[in-house]
Formats: C-alpha cells, sequence, structure tokens
C-alpha cells in the first residue's frame, strides 16, 4: 500500500465502515510505515517477492490460514495483483470474493489479461468505480451485466469542513498570495497527462503571467519526473509551477485554488476531482473515465478532450478572468459533491452491495 488514490479510497472505506455491522482488516504484500500509523483496523502482512517465487506460496498458506480462522465472509480485493493472486486465493479459502476494477486495464499485461479470464469467472461480483468502468468491464471482459455493480468513490465532507477551521499549514507558501493558482493533485506519472497540464500552464502564463501552477503528487515514475523537470525548466516555468511532492492532505491547497486542473490520458473515477468539487472549487479536467459522471460540462466543471492544451487552457482562462463565474461553477460542484459523491452515500452502497452478496450465498446453501 503506497500512497495514491485507490489506496486512500481502501483506507477511507475501512475506517468508515460501521463495525457493528462490519468486522474488517486489512491483508496486504507491503505498506507504507506512514500509512500503517493511521489505520485503526487489524492490518495484516503477507510479504513476498514475486509470484512464482516460495514466499507467495507461504503466503498463500498465510492468507488462506487468516480467511478460515477469522470465518471472513466476503475478501474485497484492489489492484492487478490483488484482484488475480488475493482473489484466487480469497475463493480457494470459502471466502466471497468482491473483484475491484478501478480503472481501464491501464496497468495490465499480457500475463494479467489471461489471469483475468479465471479471476472473472470466480469472482461473485465485480465492483466498478464508475459506469465508464463497468462499460469497459462488460465489453472488453466480456463480463455477464449482472455481475457488475457500480460504486462511486466518496468524499468525506465532514473532514472537508473540519479542514476550515484548522491553520492552513501552506499559508505561508512562497507562493501562497498569487491571485491565481491552479492546483493538479495526481502522482507524476505519464497517463495523468502532466505534460499536458504544463503545456496549458505555459498557454495561460503568457496572458497571466503570474499566475502559479501547483502539482501535489509524489514523483512515481523516474524518467517521466525527469523529463517533467527539464520541461519546466526549458519552457522557463520555475517561477510559475511548483512541484510540492506528495501532500498527505490535499484540502487545504485546494482552499487556496482558483482552480482545480486534471488532463489525464485515462481515469476510473478520480477522488482528487471529488475533492475539488466539494472545496467549491471549479475544475478543468479531460473527457475520460468517470469524469463525465462526476462533471456535468459548463455547469459544475469544464470537461476537455484528451491531450488539448490549448482548449484546457482557454477554459482555465475562462475561470481566472471571470471569478463570478468561477464561484457559481465551484458551487454547483460542491452541491454534486455533497448530493451525489458523499462518503455516507458510498458506505451505504457498499453495505447493500455486501449484503445482496451474503444473501445470494444464502440462497445456494
Amino acid at each position: 500500500m503506497a500512497r495514491g488514490g485507490g489506496e486512500g479510497n481502501l483506507l477511507k472505506v475501512v475506517q468508515l465502515l460501521p463495525p457493528e455491522l462490519v468486522r474488517c482488516s486489512v491483508a496486504t504484500f507491503r505498506i507504507d510505515p506512514e500509512i500503517h500509523k493511521g489505520i485503526t483496523v487489524p492490518v495484516h502482512l503477507f510479504p513476498w517477492r514475486r509470484v512464482y517465487h516460495l514466499s507467495a506460496l507461504k503466503a498463500a498458506g498465510a492468507l488462506r490460514a487468516l480467511i478460515r480462522r477469522e470465518h471472513v465472509d466476503i475478501v474485497q480485493t484492489y489492484f492487478e495483483t490483488s484482484n488475480l493472486w488475493g482473489g484466487l486465493i480469497a475463493k480457494l479459502s470459502g471466502a466471497l470474493l468482491l473483484s475491484s476494477r478501478r480503472d481501464m486495464g491501464i496497468l495490465r499485461k499480457t500475463k494479467h489479461e489471461l489471469a483475468y479470464r479465471l479471476v472473472n469467472r470466480l469472482s461473485d461480483r465485480v465492483l466498478a468505480v464508475s459506469e465508464e468502468v463497468k462499460r469497459f468491464c462488460i465489453e472488453a471482459d466480456r463480463i455477464d451485466p449482472r455481475k457488475v455493480s457500480v460504486v462511486y468513490n466518496g468524499v468525506d465532507l465532514q473532514q472537508i469542513a473540519a479542514a476550515g477551521s484548522q491553520k492552513n499549514p501552506f499559508e505561508d507558501a512562497e507562493w501562497a498570495g498569487a491571485e491565481h493558482i491552479v492546483t493538479c493533485v495526481a502522482n507524476v506519472r505519464k497517463i495523468k497527462g502532466i505534460d499536458v497540464f504544463i503545456r496549458a500552464a505555459q498557454i495561460v502564463c503568457r496572458e497571466l503571467p503570474n499566475a502559479v501552477f501547483l502539482i501535489a503528487g509524489s514523483l512515481y515514475e523516474q524518467d517521466y519526473s525527469l523529463e517533467i523537470r527539464e520541461m519546466i525548466r526549458s519552457l522557463n516555468l520555475e517561477k510559475n509551477i511548483k512541484l510540492l511532492d506528495f501532500v498527505d492532505d490535499p484540502v487545504p491547497i485546494l482552499k487556496m485554488s482558483t482552480a482545480f486542473c486534471l488532463l489525464s490520458r485515462s481515469e476510473g473515477f478520480c477522488n482528487a476531482l471529488l475533492e475539488a468539487m466539494a472545496c467549491g472549487v471549479p475544475s478543468v479536467v479531460t473527457r475520460v473515465g468517470g469524469n463525465p459522471e462526476a462533471i456535468t460540462d459548463g455547469e459544475t466543471g469544464f470537461l476537455v478532450p484528451v491531450e488539448d492544451s490549448a482548449a484546457a487552457a482557454e477554459r482555465l482562462l475562462l475561470l481566472l478572468r471571470d471569478p463570478q463565474r468561477a464561484a457559481r461553477m465551484g458551487e454547483a460542484g460542491r452541491t454534486a459533491a455533497r448530493t451525489r459523491f458523499s462518503s455516507e452515500t458510498m458506505i451505504r452502497n457498499l453495505l447493500g452491495l455486501y449484503g445482496d452478496l451474503m444473501a445470494e450465498r444464502e440462497k445456494r446453501r
């Protein structure tokens, strides 16, 4: 478990599931110590080097023993290795398998495709984070539509409200006084379109030379991160673009921002977008994955084509030059986050799905 949107969603789920209804724990292969410290449910570590290694066989035995000893009803898996390796062990251990799909297959290799054919048959239900991901599951993976359920990510509105009453750790940053702050919350990966974001920033800065663009995320891919640093330098944008590295809680930055911008090449359903909406920050995002399900173009944010830095810059300039329009759009986004994408809604839908799985098992007995 590293620091990313999917991991953040998992942590939110295990922290918010009501303990009187669900006895929840986390099983993982490795975990960032900082993340481990913040988890209040039991965490079980099963370290191994690779699938075809004795350590993986030992971990499989230990995981199976845990599932049987703790009388686990449902194993909910995240990401490729968990879905495939963990999913197989779950079924061999007698648990129900809820297999998650959080993206459009961007991390898959040929070996994954072959393994998913088996896991898709074994899964009791497949959990998609958006209708677009569900469509991918049906069309690309050939999963029975009745087997795929959609539960959107949820944003913790109480946490966001509480952030407003605390000291902002970024209020003394050298960029904090900028009139226009555009924030991108994403790890520096090619799939996140950080290079497109920089090209859009270049266009905006020609018109608004004092605008500041923040990138809050780990330098995840080394070669790409070096490319991004060189791009910022070669475009003479060091004064305008700030690489903040990973930010544990981006809410204080979002509350300082004039706009949120994420120009991903692919998405499942973006947690950072939901946080921006909940903070009342108008957004410019690409028309990929679940983004069109979260954003109503021109009302709660702007949708732009993939790779189109000019279109993104145009929409950003509309927001930066028209504060009243930006405020209206931000408030509409806040309302959408509150009514459709709250963590309470996510947990309620998950509990309903768990209940359906348990009822189906009882019918088979």
